[in-house]
């Protein structure tokens, strides 16, 4: 089932879970994974520029999550289906801890990211919802298709990454799975790094 709605907006993401409920009963997992870019140098980047992408990639998910945190107590437990009350993962980025000049709204979306999980982890973790994050590196989709369409700049993008590779939706795919099953039952609170290495900051690799 498909719900089209804008994440920024409060009503619209109301309305998609009220939907969602409605069909279904209830629901179990959210995967916050909206996301957008919309770079700049920051001399240059507009306030609009800024709002947009904090508006989408930080307020969506706060207000997903909010929603989802109210309908999992409005429900509550059902040990036949999961041991958690819920599951909330966050999608994060390597950007939570790599600086990104000329991406900075990127950035600070994801390092702000970082903190909502945290801070909603431990506020909800009384009630058996587990909130968790996965931060991906170089994934090959097309929000980074300049990045890696030409071998040129695959070559320097592949100097980022020490275990040589592109990640693909996949990887990212698997942890997501984990996460939202009950083998991570014990485990809230942590950001998963789908990465190939990037957060190792090869470029100090022999240097420094």
């Amino acid at each position: 089932m498909v719900v089209a709605a804008d994440v920024s907006d409060e009503a619209d993401v109301e309305r998609m879970f009220a939907t969602v409920v409605k069909r279904y009963g209830t629901m179990h997992i959210l995967i916050n994974n909206a996301g957008i870019q919309s770079g700049a140098p920051f001399r240059d980047m507009t306030l609009s520029q800024w709002r947009k992408v904090m508006d989408v990639n930080l307020d969506g998910q706060f207000l997903c999550a909010r929603s989802a945190v109210r309908e999992f107590r409005r429900r509550g437990l059902q040990p036949e289906i999961s041991a958690a009350l819920g599951k909330i993962i966050c999608m994060s980025s390597v950007h939570q801890r790599i600086p990104w000049a000329f991406e900075t709204n990127y950035a600070a979306s994801k390092g702000g990211i970082s903190l909502l999980m945290k801070s909603l982890a431990q506020e909800v973790a009384g009630d058996r919802i587990r909130v968790n994050a996965v931060a991906p590196g170089a994934i090959r989709t097309p929000i980074n298709r300049e990045a890696w369409e030409t071998p040129e700049a695959e070559k320097r993008l592949l100097d980022l990454i020490p275990y040589g590779r592109i990640g693909e939706p996949a990887d990212i795919a698997n942890a997501v799975l984990f996460l939202a099953s009950d083998f991570s039952d014990y485990m809230t609170g942590s950001t998963m790094f789908i990465d190939g290495g990037m957060t190792l900051y090869p470029g100090f690799r022999g240097e420094g």
